[in-house]
């Protein structure tokens, strides 16, 4: 487990053990946030398998323009894709805040390029607003209310989708 996937992890025991609410461990979504461009997003913190710094990867050629290319982690060849691209945000260049987030998902695993982590998050799953009915709602999971910031919850199955699967 990297060092930034532990960090966040122990966040997420200190809330649990600072929590006093009534509510219980039910009810409660474990997510780990990030950004993307001007956004901030939010994945189960169980899909992630780790979070690193940026290493050198390959282009493939006919692939969407979303998918950068693959990476070589520890013996298995990944795709990499760039939320920026597929949520159309600016592009930008990696600074010293980008990571990879490699997430499970079912037997598949993939590495997404973030802008930068934010926090573990704890949220009232009751508290998770459906996503809007003008969003692509087969990647939004749902909205969520943290302090004064909007999340956007993502279902990780449908980021490795290409459009029109």
């Amino acid at each position: 487990m990297s060092n930034q996937l532990q960090s966040i992890v122990k966040q997420q025991q200190e809330q649990t053990q600072d929590n006093s609410s009534n509510t219980t461990d039910e009810n409660i979504i474990q997510l780990v946030g990030f950004i993307v461009g001007s956004e901030e997003f939010a994945v189960p913190i169980l899909s992630i398998q780790e979070i690193i710094k940026p290493i050198e990867w390959t282009k493939v050629p006919f692939t969407p323009d979303f998918v950068l290319g693959v990476f070589n982690l520890r013996g298995n060849v990944l795709p990499l894709i760039d939320l920026r691209k597929k949520f159309n945000a600016p592009n930008a260049e990696f600074d010293d805040d980008a990571r990879f987030i490699v997430i499970k998902v079912g037997d598949d695993l993939a590495g997404f390029v973030i802008d930068r982590l934010t926090e573990a998050l704890r949220i009232e799953e009751n508290s998770i607003l459906p996503p809007p009915d003008t969003s692509r709602d087969a990647i939004i999971e749902g909205v969520a209310r943290k302090d004064d910031r909007i999340i956007t919850i993502l279902k990780i199955k449908s980021l490795l989708k290409t459009e029109g699967e």
